[in-house]
């Protein structure tokens, strides 16, 4: 890869980094879409917790899988900024290596070499005769 292609690619890393790591500290604690439509018909304490009526989120359980990275954060880090930041930098990284490991197994190989695609003009082409038969019919 050139010098261009590099320093595109590493600006774009350092980008999604950056938002990761610090932007996604900003993001809303209000409940999206699927969290709203959830919690409807029910009423909710300070500490989130339903104190009445009937909704789907009442059957809301713990993350069965769990993980180092369950609910945005890092198990295991107290500070909710830090835990978050550096969730979302490891998931950007993760991504990267994944996503680069696919492109470098699939990339275009060439197997016989550099020079395979290479054309000598002073030997014929067998695809590029004439459609003129040898006895010019």
């Amino acid at each position: 890869m050139n010098r261009r292609l590099w320093a595109f690619v590493g600006g774009g890393l350092l980008v999604a980094l950056l938002l990761a790591g610090v932007v996604s500290n900003l993001a809303s604690a209000h409940p999206d879409g699927l969290d709203s439509s959830l919690r409807e018909g029910c009423t909710f304490d300070a500490d989130d917790t339903v104190t009445g009526g009937s909704c789907p989120a009442q059957q809301e359980k713990e993350h069965e899988v769990g993980g180092p990275l369950a609910d945005y954060g890092i198990a295991g880090i107290d500070n909710d900024l830090l835990s978050t930041g550096l969730s979302g930098v490891l998931g950007v990284l993760l991504t990267f290596a994944v996503g680069g490991g696919a492109f470098w197994l699939l990339r275009r190989r060439d197997p016989a070499g550099p020079d395979a695609g290479r054309r000598d003009p002073a030997v014929p082409d067998a695809s590029r005769r004439d459609p003129v038969g040898p006895d010019g019919s």
